[in-house]
């Protein structure tokens, strides 16, 4: 009578990690809308925005290795119109510089642990460690 239920519930456990699989990472987002945008744009916050990102060590090096130097960036920064500067700014509020995910893989392999001990548990196997 157990064994007929383990197998049920190894199944659902099959098909659950299947489903949790292939179901695709879906990021959304609400849009500004142009109108309140182009409103609400600070050149001054903006740039220092970028700035900050652009002073990473990272971020740095990797525009060096593009071959631009820091009077170059400026310039460039310079040249461009206050709507260009704010999406840039709001593109980068939105990058994950440096940021990985780290939390979901811990919690992820902490899922698996706890899965492996539950079934651990619903078979009554036990495991003994010896030296």
């Amino acid at each position: 009578m157990r064994m007929p239920l383990m197998r049920q519930i190894s199944w659902y456990l099959i098909f659950a990690m299947f489903i949790i699989a292939i179901t695709p990472k879906v990021e959304a987002g609400l849009v500004p809308s142009e109108l309140i945008a182009t409103s609400q744009i600070d050149r001054a916050s903006d740039l220092e925005k970028i700035q900050k990102v652009i002073e990473m060590k990272m971020v740095s090096e990797r525009l060096e290795k593009f071959g631009l130097t820091q009077d170059e960036i400026q310039k460039r920064l310079s040249s461009l119109s206050d709507q260009q500067i704010h999406k840039l700014a709001i593109q980068l509020d939105d990058l994950k510089v440096a940021k990985g995910d780290a939390l979901g893989v811990v919690i992820a392999l902490l899922i698996i642990a706890l899965l492996v001990v539950l079934l651990l548990q619903l078979t009554g196997h036990r495991v003994i460690i010896t030296k």
